[in-house]
């Protein structure tokens, strides 16, 4: 009876869990670029009480083992990686991916010149493509990360050390980013000026990548081929379509793929969980105030 009670609490904890990560799911409903997460459990060690027996020639048959499981555990929280829902802005800063990339942003640029990345750069990846410009006109999430790209002029490519910073020239009378990615604006004097192309990355395990908040994402040594000197996996870098990293749609915005319906069920199905774990406990306890009233 005491096996009982324990095995309930492992069961109260992990739909408390289930029922968190469904509370944070409904709260993003509404949160650009997110994805959903959802809860795995997985059965634990099983107690022996007696082994596994061969069967007899010409007598008795074998039996199997006789085991009493010892509860659940939690084995891991997913992402749906399933692509949001567009919504339709006509903002140009408003960006969205109709495939698997990820835009990359980093916390420094040199801002004084032309917006080349630190030796060591803080590189970070998100779907949300609500970006808008600084005072100065560089492209930035709205929490101040510069949106990364390859350098305007085309002399470098996509790998980390060769990313820029987007500018956009403050006064410009207009802004436009085609689908490849590409940046470009009308200046001052009315002259078409390209800013760059905005680099998507692509991983091998998108699910192995780790939230950080604020609608970013990090690599882990699961998201890719491991890095040794990094001690994380390796984005694959490249320019938007190309390599299923997907197009880039601007004037949209990915929603979150949270299905209500779903969340809702799992919330239902999580609090009956928890209910019938709690009556194991009410009645393993009902058993042993039985036990010890045996003698009055």
């Amino acid at each position: 009876m005491v096996r009982s009670m324990f095995t309930a609490i492992g069961g109260l904890r992990n739909h408390q869990v289930m029922l968190d990560v469904t509370a944070n799911n409904i709260a993003n409903v509404n949160t650009v670029g997110y994805k959903a997460q959802r809860v795995n459990f997985e059965s634990m060690m099983a107690q022996m009480l007696s082994g596994a027996s061969a069967p007899v020639a010409d007598g008795i048959g074998g039996s199997g083992p006789t085991q009493i499981g010892l509860g659940m555990s939690l084995n891991s929280i997913g992402s749906l990686l399933t692509q949001g829902s567009l919504q339709t802005t006509s903002q140009w800063s408003d960006l969205a991916i109709s495939g698997e990339g990820y835009f990359a942003v980093a916390k420094e640029v040199t801002t004084s010149g032309n917006g080349a990345l630190p030796a060591t750069p803080d590189i970070a990846f998100t779907r949300a493509g609500n970006f808008t410009t600084d005072k100065a006109g560089w492209l930035v999430t709205p929490g101040g990360q510069y949106v990364l790209a390859s350098p305007p002029d085309g002399a470098g490519g996509f790998l980390p050390n060769e990313l820029r910073g987007i500018k956009v020239d403050p006064n410009a009378q207009s802004v436009s980013i085609d689908q490849n990615g590409v940046v470009t604006f009308i200046d001052s004097a009315g002259a078409a000026v390209v800013g760059g192309r905005i680099a998507l990355a692509k991983f091998p395990n998108p699910a192995g990548l780790a939230r950080v908040g604020g609608n970013l994402l990090k690599e882990t040594q699961n998201s890719g081929t491991f890095d040794p000197v990094n001690q994380a996996g390796e984005a694959i870098w490249g320019q938007p379509n190309a390599e299923g990293r997907g197009s880039i749609l601007a004037g949209r915005l990915e929603m979150s793929n949270v299905d209500l319906a779903l969340e809702f069920t799992q919330m239902i199905t999580a609090q009956r969980g928890f209910q019938a774990n709690t009556r194991v406990i009410t009645t393993s306890d009902d058993m042993l105030s039985e036990l010890v009233n045996i003698k009055r």
